[in-house]
């Protein structure tokens, strides 16, 4: 009798086991068939019908789609829209920024940040052209950088220079790099680059700014740009600085009195 009850456990043991084996194996193909069916939905359908591009001035559309490599008909989803991004900044030097999202069921959405505005390291005989946002857009003779106005940014060398890649000053130039790039988003964000007609990293305490053909702003590096330009434009609004004004906006200073006027 006991040996019969061991066979009958024994038995029940292997029924139970095929019977897990067989779930299991009905699980993993139910999840493999899920699988195949989404993805045969994201290929059949979700496909790029409409291409939206946003942010452009200096290049066309057709010169952000075919950067990126991009068709109508693609797959939404299938996009690697990463790749797509480098390939824009990579062939379009002037594009800083690039942003790319997915808009269901049939949108994909290129918004681009463009340098309008750069300023010139020059040397060698040649002007590089930076964006606020460090990035090497341009590149042009040096008698060109005066002819086309740009303004100048001087006391600083660049490193290996190249279109399209990122500025490198010497290391010593760290705290300066840094701020000069902060104060040119500063600037680009307040809609102040095109006064700009120089900036100068010569002072390894401060940087001077040459503004609007008649001005010096002598700003601390690190210093909370956007906050002393508010009050930069905040102070050539007044009436107190008339047309024929030059001088000096030493904003290094804390008190509101920062203003010296050249006098002749």
């Amino acid at each position: 009798m006991a040996e019969q009850r061991k066979n009958v456990r024994r038995r029940s043991r292997r029924r139970r086991r095929r019977a897990g084996d067989r779930g299991f194996l009905y699980r993993l193909l139910s999840l493999f068939m899920i699988c195949v069916c989404v993805i045969g939905a994201l290929t059949m359908f979700f496909r790029v019908k409409s291409i939206l591009i946003t942010g452009l001035n200096r290049y066309s559309r057709e010169d952000i789609q075919t950067a990126a490599q991009l068709a109508d008909g693609d797959n939404l989803f299938f996009l690697n829209k990463y790749a797509m991004m480098e390939r824009i900044e990579a062939e379009l030097p002037y594009v800083e920024q690039v942003t790319i999202t997915r808009e269901l069921p049939d949108t994909i959405h290129i918004d681009v940040l463009e340098c309008d505005i750069p300023l010139a390291v020059v040397q060698n005989e040649t002007g590089w052209l930076i964006a606020p946002g460090g990035k090497i857009v341009g590149r042009v003779e040096e008698t060109d950088v005066a002819r086309e106005g740009y303004g100048i940014i001087s006391g600083c060398e660049l490193l290996s220079p190249s279109v399209g890649a990122r500025i490198a000053l010497p290391s010593g130039y760290a705290v300066r790099e840094e701020s000069l790039l902060a104060l040119m988003s500063a600037l680009r964000d307040a809609g102040m680059m095109e006064n700009v007609d120089g900036i100068r990293l010569d002072s390894a305490s401060y940087l001077n700014m040459d503004y609007a053909g008649r001005f010096t702003v002598r700003l601390l590096y690190g210093a909370d740009y956007p906050y002393k330009l508010r009050a930069l434009e905040r102070y050539l609004s007044d009436e107190k600085i008339q047309d024929n004004m030059t001088g000096t906006f030493d904003m290094t200073r804390d008190d509101r009195n920062f203003f010296r006027q050249n006098v002749r």
